[in-house]
């Protein structure tokens, strides 16, 4: 494993000059603008790494892998936009969007151009349930992830009064109602089901409503951005609320928002694999470029170390044959021995429970 410094120069790929092209192009999709890049740095962190190891062990195939960085903001347009970037310079994989609407809207362009897309964020069961067969993800699914907060509230309290908020995303949106559809399965309804508009800072209007309907918890169907602000708020009102969030908080940037205020916030996550003792080697790589590879980092990296042992196996970087590979194999990556089963969501995972404590979330035992 070398560092990607000075090295990670060279593998940027912004515009190839004329007559001139990568030997295997691959992309690097999700927020690198707006108000969610805490969570596409981790992604672009995580490809940049990944390829790094691979070029220093001699490349796929014999050949060296650059890197293009797509940056979608979020948003499905512009998603759709950089997926016909990639495809117009021939690129073979996308790792991201991060964004479920990204990733879907743009899943498309990449089917027609025969690119494998693997997403290590994005959650909506529609993503994979349309049965394209060269997309999947390194993720769990959010029809696991709202029912892990929802028995986990439960569990932990005899009589919970539960506030549902989503930001009005697919990702959101979708999280929210998973999760309410596990509270009905248990007889249980909230005391109040609300929307915002991702993107504003005021949210007293909803911790009005918060305090009105005496939540004991908040579930919230979003980013930390948003999480952040309402908690920080809730909290300068005097609530006592707390708030449960997704895989969408599980960054630093949370608690940058929150500080003190942020202390017990819960959040649902796949497992986390960077204090593994087999990944020590890799976790020094990283911090020895003065980062911290939280989140979905290794689940970046993981998708080209099975996108990569896929094109080995299928003795080519052809859309249609790797994604056959990827089907047909299992594969050793930072986040264990992962295979893909027929709509490319990952066997490996399961959904955790971590709270914010001091500036770190930690996995509540």
């Amino acid at each position: 494993m070398v560092s990607i410094k000075g090295a990670l120069f060279l593998l940027m790929v912004v515009g190839p000059p004329v007559g001139a092209h990568a030997d295997i192009l691959i992309g690097a999709a999700g927020p690198f603008s707006g108000g969610d890049t805490g969570i596409g740095d981790q992604l672009k962190r995580g490809v940049e790494q990944a390829v790094a190891d691979l070029n220093a062990k001699g490349g796929v195939l014999g050949q060296k892998v650059a890197i293009l960085p797509m940056d979608d903001a979020c948003d499905p347009k512009q998603a759709v936009s950089v997926a016909n970037e990639l495809a117009a310079r021939g690129g073979v994989l996308v790792v991201g969007h991060v964004c479920s609407a990204a990733s879907i809207a743009a899943s498309d362009v990449y089917a027609d151009y025969d690119i494998v897309e693997i997403t290590p964020d994005s959650t909506n069961p529609k993503f994979t349930d349309r049965g394209l067969p060269n997309l999947f993800r390194t993720c769990g699914r959010d029809d696991e992830q709202g029912p892990t907060a929802a028995k986990f509230i439960i569990e932990h309290s005899p009589a919970p009064r539960i506030a549902v908020v989503h930001d009005r995303t697919g990702y959101g949106k979708d999280l929210a109602d998973q999760f309410v559809r596990s509270l009905e399965e248990r007889h249980l309804k909230p005391v109040l089901y609300d929307a915002i508009t991702a993107g504003e800072k005021d949210y007293s209007a909803l911790v009005s409503k918060l305090k009105l309907a005496q939540a004991d918890y908040l579930y919230f169907g979003g980013l930390y951005m948003e999480a952040g602000l309402i908690t920080r708020q809730m909290r300068g009102q005097g609530i006592g609320t707390i708030l449960v969030g997704a895989d969408g908080l599980a960054t630093t940037q949370f608690w940058a928002i929150t500080g003190p205020a942020g202390e017990g916030t819960l959040i649902t996550f796949n497992p986390e694999h960077r204090f593994d003792p087999a990944n020590q080697a890799i976790l020094a790589e990283f911090r020895a470029d003065h980062y911290e590879p939280e989140g979905i980092t290794f689940y970046a990296y993981s998708a080209v170390q099975a996108w990569a042992a896929a094109a080995t196996a299928a003795q080519g970087t052809e859309g249609k044959k790797v994604a056959a590979a990827l089907h047909a194999g299992s594969f050793d990556t930072l986040i264990g021995r992962i295979s893909f089963d027929r709509k490319g969501d990952v066997s490996a995972g399961g959904y955790v429970v971590y709270r914010w404590k001091s500036g770190q979330y930690e996995m509540v035992r």
